[in-house]
């Protein structure tokens, strides 16, 4: 499969995907399940109860034992009290979801193959920018006719000057191939390769 490369100057060029990776079916199930543990694997548990222990205070004995009438209580952080500790205290969960490296490369062979068959795939000849300017990388993108919005660059080795240049560019982001990940590819409308990227991509993949 042929995938032609836009180039300002107007050089006609071409990049061969191997259909290994750019010709399967989608998985949607699978795919579903990429995103989910990429999320969950993202995901801090900082919520935090405490136990009876933990809870400021409490280290006097409210009254003393006995004569007072009322039910013995040693501390008024007990979990019997407003205020007090929890018994089985909430926190520190671990939300980590485990994909081994076959689903995962089968996973993403199934989003690019997709994104192929909607066109919103594109190979471009490159991003050179002379300076780390957000006016240059718009220019460059108004040159390769790609519309702004949701769109992601992606390139062998990303140089300084990209790197700054899309951070200021609101629905724009630029990443290197060992970077990509599914939720990324879902959530952009158009993805950006240039051909050393692609040929990064099927080294990974295949």
């Amino acid at each position: 499969m042929e995938l032609p490369v836009t180039a300002v100057d107007g050089t006609a060029s071409s990049v061969t995907l191997a259909d290994e990776v750019f010709d399967r079916p989608y998985n949607e199930g699978l795919v579903h399940q990429l995103v989910v543990a990429f999320m969950a694997n993202g995901r801090q548990a900082d919520a935090k109860q405490k136990t009876r222990s933990e809870v400021r205070g409490g280290g006097r004995k409210p009254w003393k034992q006995k004569g007072s009438g009322r039910a013995r209580a040693g501390s008024i952080r007990s979990p019997l009290w407003r205020g007090g500790g929890k018994i089985f205290p909430g926190g520190g969960e671990n939300y980590s979801q485990k994909l081994n490296k076959k689903m995962y490369r089968v996973g993403m062979r199934s989003i690019f193959s997709e994104l192929l068959r909607l066109g919103r795939l594109q190979l471009v000849d490159g991003f050179p920018l002379e300076a780390p300017k957000t006016r240059a990388l718009v220019g460059r993108l108004a040159e390769l006719e790609i519309p702004a919005g949701n769109l992601l660059l992606v390139v062998d080795e990303l140089s300084a000057e990209l790197a700054l240049a899309s951070r200021n560019l609101v629905g724009v982001e630029a990443c290197e191939v060992q970077d990509l990940n599914p939720l990324a590819l879902i959530w952009a409308e158009r993805v950006v390769l240039t051909p050393d990227a692609v040929r990064a991509v099927q080294e990974w993949l295949q």
